[in-house]
């Protein structure tokens, strides 16, 4: 038993008190009587008592439990070896006591529970299953579990890992525990890997120019002699397959090759052999900034010539015409082009997938974006609520527009289990943006559809539209498909409304075995003005059905390959119920000021025939406009790039006398000069710093004032923590995956762009256990590297404590002593003497003092 202290400096308090008590007891000490001296005694001993109790004093006992917690390493370095752990785990369990509390516990990036701490456990249960095994966080691990276990028990952790941390620092986890009851053990292990090929580098210049022959240089180590492939690719596409012979150790191979493309290139080198314990080492990245005159990519609606490209000057510009299905939906094949135009493109064409990256790619790095008018465009389109009317200067929602004609949609949705998942939230996504493009006084219904029809929005005028999106918003999959039922429900709400437009949109992604005659309740509907489009999602879709429906009910049939052109898709069709988008009555548009577009109009604005209306956005710059005031040329700044909205067409159908126009083609070159833009040409140097940590270095030295942003290939922008670390350089800590990853610096309006590699996590990489660690993490906390599993419950070297305090105890004793004080003062020393005698002598000695003290009062008189 220990005794301690917490808070001695309470104990100053006796040093007053001793010098009261001193001097009280030279003072009075020849008046104070027997029973006076002991009372002062027993004041000094509560006094003292009090004074220790506030110290907070406390006792060590000694606690006979013991903890021991099992922690193994599950990251991809260690994989294969979870038998093994499990194997040791088991017999060490023989060695249980039953005052032992046992739990295990798994790690890698993450930290997860796979058996409680608890005296129960007897055997190793099957691990379950974990996630983010691409890193070794023991730091975390190890923190983690000394919080679970009792602090007052000795406490044992067996760690079972090979010591290859590539996250966190373990041995600041140690420090915290220095002087704690816990002690870590290490179980090393480690994979058996016979025969391994990995690519430890792969380079490529930083920049080069169009036509320049490049040196790529890739370095692979195996582990012995063998044959193997060396495929290199440029953005995707095989420009090299080598058979090499492989070295044990490293191998260096270099490549010359002149590059074909243009803007950030991305080069891979993959590496394959018949036997390869590790998969994911076997490829790495490059990027290279290739040097050339602007590009611009030029997006068709299905494969459609466009008629910009035969007004543009190839020798000005290079160009490329794509069709809208063929849109690239990686960041770096968009990047290749400094500019892009949609010519007349319907947005289900494209998907929101790809819509998105080409938003980070217009705001984060530069590359110019303009949309041209045409049925297939703005409103019309479906780009409504899209990435791409998000980086536009207008809106797809016409604000305030007269003479809309009374309109009516009823969406028939398929919910059944099929449609569980990403098809379901995009397909409630897409009813509950039609809702938000109709009038509150327009009429909307939705019956969604399993075996069964559910009539979930009611058909009749939109009152609540928050209300009615919550609805949609809320729908839940159910079981299998029947069409015929939900169709019918439709056509009976909508035929006796007295509308203007009345619509039906069918969304389903399987077959329907009715037997109902769709051709007799199509040609119904058609009577009451019915109209009725239909969207096949998936390969289970009945599209032969689907597509005759549509035929029938006047309307069209969507195939939908790509699940996120579904919100662009039903919005298009909403928006071509009220067919009031296309403005068609000939005007002269009226000219604003405007910096570069001036030039233009010095002589004249001819006529135009036609524009879809859209919604001027507040900050964008309107350059050409309608009499009704509505943008047909509009401009502005999103991010770092330039987008353009011209709501006419490039066909001359729209345009009318622009199009025969003598500066129609110095329009189209104005266009595209506008959306090109301006990088810097200061080459900023980044350099990786360890995982997800870059360095960035500015020649200039003002790196404090430089804007980074980092977008990844799939045009996702990853968060950026920036940290100064000189004049010159800043640190960039980004949570990036192994691939690549965008880099745009700017500057003012200067932007400067680069592609990094992000390598596969050092947990692919061929090394041996981390013996130096594991042996300093046992030896800091007083434990050992164990071999046998029984030494897991060997025994402690330090017991358990339970610390109890005595503060209480004291605090009752110097109160008792008070009270005795209090007694004996009041009734003085003889009652205390007669505390535990029999009642009747007391009786008598309390009768004589009477007695003595009526013949004091009697003598008192007298006198």
């Amino acid at each position: 038993m220990d005794l301690r202290i917490d808070y001695p400096i309470f104990l100053l308090l006796a040093i007053p008190l001793l010098g009261y008590f001193i001097w009280t007891w030279r003072k009075h000490r020849a008046s104070l009587k027997k029973e006076h001296k002991t009372v002062f005694i027993l004041r000094m001993i509560a006094a003292a008592t009090l004074v220790f109790a506030l110290a907070s004093p406390y006792v060590l006992l000694p606690v006979k439990d013991e903890q021991v917690l099992f922690l193994i390493d599950r990251s991809a370095s260690v994989e294969g070896t979870e038998d093994e752990a499990l194997k040791f785990i088991e017999e060490s369990l023989k060695a249980k006591k039953e005052h032992h509390s046992v739990g295990i516990y798994s790690f890698a990036s993450n930290f997860q529970t796979e058996a409680i701490l608890s005296r129960t456990l007897e055997h190793a249960s099957t691990l379950s299953d974990i996630r983010g095994v691409d890193e070794t966080d023991i730091e975390q691990a190890l923190q983690l579990a000394s919080g679970i276990v009792d602090k007052d028990k000795a406490a044992r952790i067996v760690l079972l890992t090979d010591g290859r941390q590539t996250k966190g620092e373990a041995l600041e986890s140690i420090a915290k525990m220095a002087g704690s009851k816990i002690s870590v053990d290490v179980v090393p292990i480690g994979r058996n890997i016979e025969h391994d090929v990995s690519i430890r580098s792969f380079t490529t210049p930083k920049v080069a120019y169009q036509g320049e022959e490049q040196q790529l240089v890739t370095e692979i180590e195996s582990t012995k002699d063998t044959l193997g492939e060396l495929l290199i690719y440029e953005n995707d596409q095989l420009i090299m397959r080598e058979e090499v012979q492989l070295q044990q150790g490293k191998n260096v191979f270099t490549h010359r090759h002149k590059g074909s493309q243009e803007g950030l290139v991305k080069y891979e080198a993959v590496i394959q052999t018949d036997e390869d314990a590790v998969l994911e080492n076997n490829k790495l990245t490059s990027m290279t900034n290739i040097r050339s005159t602007p590009r611009l990519l030029i997006v068709t609606n299905q494969g459609k010539g466009s008629a910009i490209a035969k007004i543009l000057n190839p020798s000005a510009i290079q160009f490329e015409e794509v069709a809208a299905e063929e849109l690239p939906s990686s960041l770096s094949n968009i990047l290749k082009y400094d500019a892009i135009i949609f010519d007349n493109v319907s947005g289900h064409l494209v998907g929101e997938a790809k819509m998105g990256v080409i938003e980070q790619a217009v705001k984060n790095f530069g590359v110019g974006f303009m949309m041209v008018g045409g049925e297939n465009s703005f409103g019309l389109g479906g780009y409504f609520k899209t990435p791409i009317e998000r980086l536009l200067p207008v809106e797809m929602k016409v604000q305030g527009k007269q003479q809309i004609p009374s309109l009516g949609l009823i969406i028939v949705l398929d919910r059944s289990g099929s449609m569980t998942g990403m098809k379901m939230e995009l397909a409630k996504e897409a009813a509950a943006r039609s809702v938000e493009l109709l009038r509150e006084e327009d009429t909307f219904g939705l019956i969604a559809f399993d075996d069964q029809p559910w009539e979930l929005v009611g058909t009749g005028p939109i009152k609540n539209k928050k209300s009615v999106v919550e609805t949609i918003m809320s729908i839940p999959p159910g079981g299998g498909t029947e069409i015929y039922p939900a169709l019918s429900l439709a056509y009976k709400n909508l035929s006796p409304l007295k509308l203007q437009r009345k619509h039906i949109i069918l969304l389903t992604d399987g077959q329907s075995y009715s037997t109902g005659s769709y051709e007799a309740l199509i040609e119904g509907g058609k009577e009451n003005l019915i109209t009725l489009s239909t969207v096949a999602i998936g390969d289970d879709a009945d599209r032969n059905l689907l597509e005759y429906l549509s035929e029938l009910g006047s309307g069209r049939f969507y195939d939908v390959v790509d699940e996120t052109s579904i919100p662009s898709i039903l919005t298009r069709e909403t928006a071509m119920m009220s067919r009031t988008y296309i403005e068609d009555n000939p005007f002269y548009p009226v000219i604003h000021h405007a910096e570069g577009w001036n030039h233009l109009f010095e002589e004249g604005v001819p006529q135009m025939n036609a524009y879809i209306a859209t919604t001027a956005k507040t900050v964008a710059h309107v350059i050409a406009e309608s009499e009704k005031e509505d943008p047909v040329l509009a401009e502005w700044q999103y991010g770092l790039g330039r987008t353009i909205a011209f709501t006419s067409d490039s066909t001359g159908a729209w345009t009318g006398d622009w199009a025969r126009w003598n500066r129609w083609g110095d329009f189209w070159h104005t266009a595209v000069s506008r959306l090109l833009p301006a990088y810097n040409e200061i080459a900023y140097d980044i350099r990786m710093d360890g995982d997800g940590t870059f360095i960035i270095t500015d020649p200039a030295n003002q790196a404090a004032f430089l804007d980074v942003a980092v977008v990844d290939e799939a045009g996702n922008e990853l968060d950026v923590q920036l940290e100064p670390v000189s004049a010159g350089k800043i640190r960039a800590i980004v949570d990036a995956k192994p691939g690549l990853v965008f880099f745009r610096i700017s500057k003012d309006d200067d932007v400067f762009q680069a592609g990094l590699t992000v390598p596969y996590s050092a947990e692919y990489e061929l090394q041996p256990p981390n013996e130096d660690l594991l042996k300093e993490i046992a030896e800091k906390t007083g434990g050992k590297i164990i071999k046998e599993p029984q030494e897991a419950f060997r025994a402690f070297k330090e017991q358990g404590t339970a610390r109890q305090s005595i503060s209480t105890f004291l605090i009752l004793v110097g109160l008792l002593l008070f009270f005795i004080d209090i007694t004996i003062r009041r009734f003085g020393w003889t009652f205390i003497k007669q505390i535990g005698k029999p009642r009747k002598v007391v009786a008598t000695k309390v009768a004589e003092e009477e007695t003595n003290v009526e013949r004091i009062l009697k003598g008192m008189r007298k006198r």
